[in-house]
């Protein structure tokens, strides 16, 4: 715990005295660096590379601010204006701002995300192709007897079940107890991982299991279990979304954070977590990622 926090203040102090991770693109305008934040998540630091990497493109100097810590940090880095952009969950974002709202839906959260931001704060378009929501799972035995497909099944016995809650690997950090609406559990278990949800689920010490993030995240850890479908929402929608400083951008950069959005996709970030996950510089991936898509 010690070592964390030292290696953040160090990250902070080398930042902050030399503006190492400066992305620019050659620009040699002396204004200004626009600093992206990141948290100690693998997710967002390929965020902040991603959306340092495309505004960088724009001719704004630009710099990267990583392991700033778990959402409260780099959020409160972001009010106190230590970094101007970090990249989020709409879902997460908003149970941050406004515990109360009652939206699920993407157009929902969204709406209410943007009304609860504090003075100052802003989004731009979320990236409508990412899917972040934690996924429930039950035994394949447990879905083919109780024909079960979806959330929306499942919810009438949520009372008889225990649930087990687990992390995805290197997502921002999820609630530790994830809510299901309409899906009141008998009780949870916090598990570590997938692996240690896959057998407290086979070995029924746990009845349902509610998984961080996408399927595919986790793909071995949860073989042989069935996913089940959340087409009403059950889950608050989780989609990828820049907040950043209000007045700092110009429309040319809105629009360029707006481009990112659309082609931003569930299946590309899981591959660009995977990749840096191997080894692979945060930067580089997102670089690769932008030239992909002509951004």
């Amino acid at each position: 715990m010690v070592l964390a926090a030292s290696r953040r203040v160090l990250a902070r102090v080398l930042v902050a005295a030399a503006a190492a991770a400066v992305v620019s693109c050659g620009n040699d305008d002396p204004g200004p660096v626009f600093v992206v934040g990141a948290g100690d998540a693998v997710e967002s630091r390929v965020l902040a590379e991603i959306y340092a990497g495309a505004l960088a493109r724009t001719g704004l100097r630009v710099a990267v601010q990583p392991e700033l810590g778990q959402r409260a940090d780099y959020l409160a880095a972001l009010d106190a204006g230590r970094v101007a952009l970090v990249g989020e969950h709409t879902g997460e974002l908003l149970a941050f701002y406004d515990s109360g709202s009652a939206a699920r839906t993407p157009s929902a959260v969204i709406q209410d995300l943007n009304r609860s931001l504090p003075e100052g704060l802003v989004v731009s378009d979320p990236a409508d192709g990412t899917d972040l929501r934690p996924r429930v799972l039950v035994t394949a035995e447990a879905a083919h007897r109780d024909d079960l497909d979806s959330v929306a099944e499942l919810a009438p016995r949520c009372g008889e079940l225990r649930a087990g809650l687990a992390p995805a690997p290197d997502l921002l950090r999820v609630p530790d107890a994830t809510p299901v609406t309409g899906c009141d559990f008998a009780g949870t278990t916090p598990l570590p991982d997938a692996t240690a949800l896959r057998n407290a689920l086979l070995d029924n010490s746990v009845q349902a299991g509610v998984v961080g993030g996408p399927s595919a995240l986790t793909t071995s850890a949860i073989e042989g279990l069935t996913v089940l479908t959340d087409g009403e929402y059950a889950l608050r929608a989780q989609n990828v979304v820049p907040v950043f400083r209000k007045g700092l951008l110009d429309d040319q950069r809105l629009e360029k954070l707006n481009y990112v959005a659309g082609e931003l996709t569930t299946d590309d970030l899981v591959e660009m977590i995977r990749r840096v996950r191997d080894g692979a510089a945060a930067g580089e991936v997102a670089r690769g990622w932008l030239d992909t898509h002509g951004l």
